[in-house]
């Protein structure tokens, strides 16, 4: 781990968290203090990283099924009507477009790393929110690659294992891009 991540509490691709299933919240565990303290250690993990937009739960050592999407992604994409970070619990894939598109992609996890992932251009999934309750939420572009994205994490895969022209751009290099 980097001592940049050590210190935001994001683990770097080699640990094995990062390669294994995650298991399955337990419903009545929404609500609890403890699964509310892992939901705020990633969100402040994830507000740490001015380039992040989601994080899942296995990249603070959490191997359980959620993720979350940052307040600054969701005003991007307005795709779910609300303004703030949310959170997805036990996500379930329902639906999938037929056209994949090529779509850049980097990862706190693997940092400064970055490539092209063919990804579903729409996608609907289902979740549980930190409160319990179920929704399905359909998404296209960012917010539809963030999904696929993540939950790509909570199976234990990591973009690089399908990414091509995949290259290093420390942030330095960015202004470059």
């Amino acid at each position: 781990m980097t001592k940049a991540n050590q210190d935001k509490m994001i683990l770097d691709r080699d640990a094995r968290v990062l390669r294994e299933v995650a298991k399955p919240v337990n419903l009545k565990d929404i609500g609890t203090k403890d699964l509310n303290e892992i939901i705020t250690k990633m969100k402040k993990a994830l507000q740490a990283e001015e380039d992040g937009v989601a994080i899942a739960a296995p990249q603070i050592g959490e191997g359980l099924q959620m993720f979350v999407v940052s307040k600054r992604a969701v005003e991007m994409t307005r795709e779910t009507g609300t303004t703030k970070d949310m959170v997805f619990i036990n996500p379930q894939i329902i639906k999938t477009s037929r056209r994949k598109k090529a779509m850049e992609e980097g990862c706190l996890s693997v940092r400064w790393l970055y490539g092209e992932v063919m990804r579903y251009e729409k996608i609907t999934i289902t979740a549980y929110d930190e409160k319990g309750s179920l929704g399905t939420y359909g998404a296209s572009g960012l917010m539809a690659q963030i999904f696929q994205h993540e939950i790509d994490h909570l199976n234990g895969i990591l973009f690089i294992d399908k990414a091509k022209n995949v290259r290093d751009l420390p942030p330095d290099d960015l202004s470059n891009k």
